[in-house]
């Protein structure tokens, strides 16, 4: 009895099956054929008017298509829900109902509670005429490249950049500092280029130094003119005339940026510390101007190693520092072995070296190379008192060939030579 039962049950499931299938296949079959019919019958009209109908008319074609096919499987959802619990209540407990893999799974897509928003879906044609609202609400992506890592990709987009290349300014190595090249691309050329620009000419700076003065210090064009002005003005009462103040802005261009009190500060430092008289400090500071805005621990080392380390007295330091001011920033090494090969081997007492301070500037490679030389001649000697004297200023200044005719009394091929054996 139990077996025809259930022989029972699974004829009645075939059934239901086999109805189930058909209606899905003609389901398809439909939503087919709706939906070819839709299209060709859109494309034929597109063809023919060929621009007569507008885009609207177009669109409420393709709307009425897609209605149809949601009308379509709004049915056949709702007949095979039915089914499907007349299914359930027919079933036995000991059977397991079956569900067909071609049913569609509600839980997962709920068709018919999805609108069916056409005009925002269907992309805008471009012969379609718009307001003037919306064209000039219309956004365009910015010319400049998103991001990078150099400047060089903005130079053809930006005005800034552009003139400041014509203008000789090293963007490779503005780019390297932090924050330089984010700060230049904010700067607009007519509003905050041009005045600083037309500052420094005003001042009497050239203008083939212009590239070069914001290379070193490109903060000069983000600084305040009125700022600008009172520094000038200051260097100025301190009786640097117009021709000096425009040379050091040349050569250190970083004095702009110092305040008029800290350039006062240093002035009094170097007039204190070398106990000069004020028009020597101009002298110095006109001479070597990034003392003004240098660091001051490398003065205060070389300071010490003259005085302790070399042995000079301090108006040696005061005649050295006068006649050759980058003594006072120079390596402290390279200092103490210069010193080192005049005074012990050259045998050149502290008065001479003093006197000619010039030797402490030159390279150790060219002192060295004439003195052997003098010295293989017979000719290496600095006294002032004996015949034949040779001056340390015309040994270290005067070029080779000049060297060899008028000290050396020799030929140029001569020293040549001999440089080669060194």
């Amino acid at each position: 009895m139990a077996s025809s039962c259930t022989q029972l049950c699974l004829q009645g499931r075939n059934l239901l099956r086999s109805k189930a299938v058909a209606r899905t296949w003609q389901y398809n079959t439909q939503v087919r054929h709706c939906i070819t019919r839709g299209s060709s019958k859109i494309l034929n009209d597109c063809s023919i008017n060929n621009g007569n109908h507008t885009t609207s008319q177009t669109r409420q074609r393709w709307k009425q298509q897609m209605f149809c096919y949601s009308d379509l499987a709004t049915k056949h959802l709702a007949t095979e829900a039915l089914e499907n619990k007349n299914v359930e209540e027919t079933s036995t407990a000991n059977v397991v109902a079956y569900k067909s893999p071609l049913l569609p799974i509600r839980d997962a897509v709920s068709v018919p509670n999805m609108p069916l928003d056409l005009d925002a879906a269907a992309e805008v044609s471009a012969l379609e005429l718009i307001s003037e609202e919306e064209a000039v609400s219309i956004t365009f992506p910015s010319d400049f490249p998103p991001a990078s890592i150099s400047l060089k990709d903005y130079v053809d987009k930006s005005e800034t950049l552009s003139k400041l290349v014509q203008l000789g300014v090293d963007l490779w190595k503005l780019e390297q500092r932090p924050n330089v090249g984010s700060m230049l691309l904010k700067l607009d050329f007519n509003t905050d280029v041009a005045p600083r620009l037309l500052f420094l000419k005003d001042i009497g700076v050239d203008e083939s130094r212009f590239g070069h003065i914001i290379t070193q210090n490109p903060f000069v064009l983000t600084d305040n003119l009125e700022n600008l002005h009172s520094r000038v003005n200051f260097l100025k009462s301190q009786k640097f005339s117009s021709e000096i103040v425009a040379s050091m802005v040349s050569r250190a261009p970083y004095i702009l940026n110092f305040t008029v009190k800290r350039l006062d500060n240093r002035m009094g430092f170097y007039q204190q510390i070398l106990k000069l008289s004020a028009s020597n400090t101009r002298h110095i500071l006109a001479r070597l101007p990034r003392l003004l805005c240098g660091s001051l621990e490398p003065v205060k080392e070389n300071l010490k190693v003259c005085e302790m380390e070399l042995g000079f007295k301090e108006n040696e330091i005061q005649h050295i520092v006068i006649t050759v001011p980058k003594v006072l920033t120079a390596n402290k090494k390279k200092l103490t072995q210069i010193f080192d090969f005049v005074h012990n081997t050259m045998k050149v007492p502290h008065d001479l070296i003093a006197k000619f301070p010039q030797v402490l500037n030159c390279r150790l490679m060219r002192i060295r190379e004439r003195h052997q030389f003098l010295e293989y001649l017979g000719k290496a000697q600095y006294n002032p008192d004996l015949p034949n004297y040779i001056s340390l200023e015309r040994l270290v200044i005067m070029p080779n060939h000049v060297f060899c005719t008028e000290l050396a009394l020799a030929k140029s091929a001569d020293f040549s030579l001999f440089q080669k054996t060194l």
